[in-house]
Parts: C-alpha cells; sequence; structure tokens
C-alpha cells in the first residue's frame, strides 16, 4: 500500500491545524493532572470528545459502519488514546509541557520504522534525511533543558519512559489504521477509538478519582482539551492518516513542540531563546523534507 501524491494544498492547512491543537493540548492536560490525577484525566478527556462525535456520526448514519468494524475501531483505541493520553497526563505532573511535546516527537521514528517493518512503506533517501533531521532539531532543544534528565530518585525517568511509550503506542497506531481501517471514514474511526479509549480507562479512572471535587477552571481546561483537542484533533488526524499515510501524519509530532512552546511563553510565562528558535527552524525543515512537502527531484 503506498502513500497518496496529494498536492500541498490539499493535506498542509489541515496539518498545520492539528499540530496547533495537539501542542495546545499540554497546557490543559497539564492542568487537569494536577487536579484529577493521570488515569481520571484520559478518562474525561476521551469521553467528552466521544460524547461530542456520537450525535454526528448518528446523523450521517455511519453508525452500521462503525458496527462492521468495532473489533478493530475499538482496540485502536486503546493504543491511539488510552495508553498514550495517561502517559502524558501523568508525564505532565511530573516535566514541563515543553520538555513533554518534545519527546512527543520521536513519534515519526518510530511510526516510520513500525511501517517499514509492517507495511513495508518505502523510505527513501529524503524521508530518511528528514527524519534525521527533525529527530536531530528535536535532540538538540531537549539538550537546553534546565536542569537535565535525571533518572535517579525523584528525577523525571518515569515521566520520560511514559512519553517513550505513548509515542511508542502512537507508531504502532498509526500502522494499524492503515492496515486494517484505510477504507473506513474518519469520522468512525474517531468516534469508535474514543469509545475505546474510554471503556478501557473506565475501571482505573474510578479507582483513582480525586476525594475532593476537582475545581471548574480545571473542568474547563479538559473541556477544551476533549473536544477541541481530541475530537476535532482527532478527526483531522484520522483523515490526514488515511489519505497521506501513517508515516506523513506523524511526522505533525515535529511541529508540536513549536506550538506547546509558544502556548508555554503565552500562559505559562516560559522563555524562548535563541537557542529554541533555532531548534525550531531545524525541526521544521525536518518535518518539510520527511513528509515530503519538500522532495528531491533527479532527472
Amino acid at each position: 500500500m503506498t502513500e497518496k501524491h496529494l498536492d500541498w494544498r490539499e493535506w498542509v492547512p489541515e496539518f498545520v491545524l492539528l499540530a496547533v491543537l495537539w501542542g495546545s493540548s499540554f497546557l490543559f492536560m497539564r492542568e487537569g493532572a494536577y487536579a484529577f490525577g493521570a488515569f481520571p484525566t484520559a478518562w474525561v478527556r476521551v469521553t467528552l470528545a466521544a460524547i461530542m462525535l456520537t450525535p454526528i456520526l448518528i446523523w450521517r448514519g455511519e453508525v452500521p459502519m462503525l458496527s462492521q468494524h468495532w473489533r478493530p475501531t475499538l482496540s485502536l483505541g486503546i493504543l491511539n488514546a488510552g495508553i498514550p493520553f495517561a502517559c502524558y497526563a501523568y508525564a505532565l505532573m511530573h516535566i514541563s509541557t515543553g520538555l513533554s511535546s518534545i519527546l512527543n516527537a520521536t513519534t515519526p521514528l518510530f511510526g516510520a520504522l513500525i511501517a517499514w517493518f509492517w507495511l513495508g512503506d518505502k523510505l527513501n533517501a529524503t524521508r530518511a534525511l528528514g527524519l534525521a533531521l527533525g529527530f536531530t532539531g528535536v535532540v538538540l532543544l531537549a539538550s537546553d533543558v534546565p536542569g537535565g534528565i535525571s533518572f535517579k530518585a525523584g528525577g523525571a525517568g518515569l515521566a520520560v519512559v511514559a512519553c517513550l511509550i505513548a509515542t511508542f503506542c502512537y507508531g504502532v497506531a498509526g500502522s494499524f489504521t492503515k492496515r486494517y481501517l484505510h477504507n473506513v471514514p474518519s469520522l468512525v474511526t474517531t468516534t469508535g477509538s474514543l469509545w475505546g479509549a474510554s471503556i478501557g480507562l473506565c475501571i482505573p479512572a474510578l479507582l483513582t478519582w480525586p476525594n475532593d471535587m476537582p475545581p471548574l477552571q480545571a473542568w474547563g481546561a479538559l473541556a477544551i482539551a476533549g473536544l477541541l483537542c481530541t475530537s476535532l484533533a482527532y478527526v483531522l488526524y484520522f483523515r490526514l492518516m488515511t489519505r497521506t499515510g501513517p508515516a506523513r501524519t506523524m511526522t505533525v509530532t515535529y511541529l508540536i513542540p513549536v506550538f506547546a512552546n509558544l502556548v508555554g511563553v503565552m500562559f505559562l510565562d516560559e522563555v524562548v531563546t535563541h537557542w529554541m528558535m533555532g531548534c525550531a527552524l531545524v525541526i521544521v525543515l525536518g518535518t518539510a523534507l520527511a513528509s515530503g512537502l519538500v522532495r528531491h527531484k533527479t532527472r
């Protein structure tokens, strides 16, 4: 199965919008995680998103399609939302939103390798260079994190591992989608997978639900995370996945740290240095090469 060669105007606007939505989601997840905890935060986020999309699914008459593909769709939800969202909610209680988003940018590495082994997707020299360049930008950006990363007691090691588990699950989910759900409408895939994640997270969330009622600010943050950064974002994500392939779509994670850090500056008073700006340019260039936006033409 090969990726479709679309004109950049057919997918780049949605690609950038997806990066903006997911970049800002770290801020809202962080706000919710401190009040709710990891599992409840992830569960509230996916459940709100699923509730929002279900009436649209019914209105469009696509419930029979979901019934036909319910097994792979619900399974996808665990891989693409349940585990990753819980992992990031945990990580955001221990490391910054910027660092979490930087680690999220390793997703294309897992995605490209898994698609290569599982689906036989081609990884030509230009795309390989883009992946390497993007990852280099991420590493350079991470090297400037104050205090570094420690795996000693009280350090951020477990949070870092949680982020990498999440990105590995994203990589597997990308190939899973292309392998089993490539002909399924994006709304069906999105809604079904979110309900799958909600079902999978329900018991852990109820067992760890906070004793005190979380404040309205935390509820509002998770409402935005669920309705915009999840429901709308996942419609865009699966639409791009089925149209352009998993390897290209998951390079969106190279852009997420850029927008996540911009949000951090605006709302958390974080500082963007010249080093960070330079690394951001490297990441964007790597994204362009890895996604096929910039191609090497040969005679």
